[in-house]
C-alpha cells in the first residue's frame, strides 16, 4: 500500500495539491518540486556544508557500496530498539537523512512506510540512491525540522540520528519531532554527548569558530591535503601511547571508523569525517539528562537514555497523550 500521509503547508498545516511542478497550497503557498523532490525550504541555508559533502561522498557510507559490511543497519537497529518485524506496515518519519544510509535500511530491511527530509541539498543523493528501490514506499523532501511538511500525529515512529547537535536551537528541535509522532508513537535521536569538562577541550571546539566560517571549497581542499600526513601521525602517537592527544589533531577520531578498511577507504572517511566536524555552523554538544529531559517537557516518556554501541548517546522516547 503506498504511503498515505500527505505533504502540507509546514506554515499552516493546511493540504497541497500538485499543480505545474510544484505543490501549492489554497492561500496561494507555491513549492516547487526540483528533481523528483519537493522543497520546503531555501536552497542556501546553514546546512548547505551537509549538502556539499553528502553530493561529493555520497556512496561512502552506504552498506555494501562505501564500506564492505552493514554498519548502518547495525547502527540503525542498535541505537532504536527496532527490529524488521516491528515495522512492518508503520508509517514512520525520518529527520536529516543526509545521502541516505539509513533510508536504504528502512527501504530494504522492512516494510514501513518511509518519509524523509533533509534541510540540505544531500536530498538530491538520497533521492538517487534510493528513489528507486521501493517508490511505492518512499517520500522525500528538503525542509527544516522546524517547519516538517506532515501533519502533526501523524508517524508511528520518529527517528533523527546524527542531527540534532548541528540544529541552532536543540530543544526546539526536539519539541518539533515528538509533535510529529502519533500518540504512543516511539522518537529516537542521538547526539554529541558532553561526557565531563574535557569534551570541548579537543581541536574541534577550538578551530571550529574559524573553520566554520572558511568556504566549504576551500576547507575541503585543505583536508584533502593534508589527511595522509595526518593518519600517519596519529598512527605514530598511538603507538607511542600518546593516543589520548591525538584529540589535538584537525584529524577525526581514528577509532571512530569502521574497522578492516583498505587505506583508501580510510583516507576517504577521513576526509569525509573531518570535513563533517569543521563545517558545520552548528555543534551543540548536550548532556544525556538534559536531552531527557527536553523529551519529557516536550510530552514525551523517556524509555532509555545513555549509550549504545557504536558509542551513540541515544535517548528513547513515547508520546504521551496530551
Amino acid at each position: 500500500m503506498p504511503p498515505v500521509i500527505e505533504f502540507v503547508d509546514p506554515n499552516s498545516g493546511r493540504p497541497l495539491r500538485s499543480a505545474d511542478g510544484s505543490l501549492a497550497g489554497a492561500d496561494g503557498a507555491v513549492f516547487p518540486i526540483v528533481a523528483g523532490v519537493p522543497r520546503f525550504c531555501a536552497a542556501d541555508n546553514y546546512a548547505s556544508n551537509f549538502g556539499k559533502q553528502w553530493n561529493i561522498f555520497d556512496t561512502t557510507q552506504i552498506d555494501g557500496v562505501g564500506v564492505k559490511d552493514n554498519i548502518s543497519e547495525r547502527r540503525f537497529f542498535a541505537e532504536t530498539g527496532w527490529s524488521p518485524e516491528r515495522l512492518a506496515g508503520l508509517d514512520i518519519l525520518e529527520v536529516g537523512s543526509g545521502a541516505g544510509r539509513f533510508s536504504r535500511v528502512v527501504l530494504e530491511r522492512t516494510t514501513a512506510n518511509l518519509y524523509s527530509v533533509d534541510y540540505s541539498s544531500a536530498v538530491d543523493a538520497n533521492w538517487n540512491l534510493n528513489g528507486g528501490i521501493a517508490p511505492e514506499r518512499f517520500r522525500l523532501a528538503q525542509a527544516s525540522v522546524y517547519e516538517l511538511p506532515f501533519p502533526d500525529d501523524a508517524f508511528d515512529r520518529v527517528f533523527c540520528l546524527g542531527v540534532l547537535q548541528h540544529t541552532p536551537d536543540f530543544e526546539a528541535s526536539v519539541k518539533a519531532l515528538v509533535a510529529k509522532a502519533k500518540v504512543g508513537g516511539e522518537i529516537v535521536v542521538d547526539f554529541y554527548p558532553i561526557r565531563g569538562w574535557w569534551t570541548k577541550i579537543h581541536a574541534k571546539y577550538l578551530l571550529r569558530p574559524l573553520t566554520k566560517r572558511v568556504d566549504h571549497d576551500r576547507l575541503l581542499g585543505l583536508v584533502e591535503r593534508n589527511v595522509d600526513w595526518m593518519i600517519k601521525l596519529s598512527d605514530r602517537m598511538t603507538r607511542a601511547g600518546l593516543g589520548p592527544l591525538t584529540r589535538f589533531l584537525p584529524l577525526v577520531d581514528q577509532k571512530t571508523l569502521p574497522d578492516n578498511m583498505s587505506a583508501a577507504e580510510r583516507r576517504e572517511w577521513s576526509v569525509l569525517d573531518t570535513f563533517d566536524q569543521y563545517s558545520p555552523e552548528h555543534d551543540h554538544p548536550q548532556r544525556i539528562a538534559d536531552v531527557a529531559a527536553m523529551f519529557e517537557r516536550a510530552g514525551a516518556q523517556v524509555s532509555h537514555a545513555g549509550f549504545v554501541d557504536f558509542g551513540a548517546a541515544v535517548v528513547r522516547a513515547v508520546r504521551r497523550p496530551d
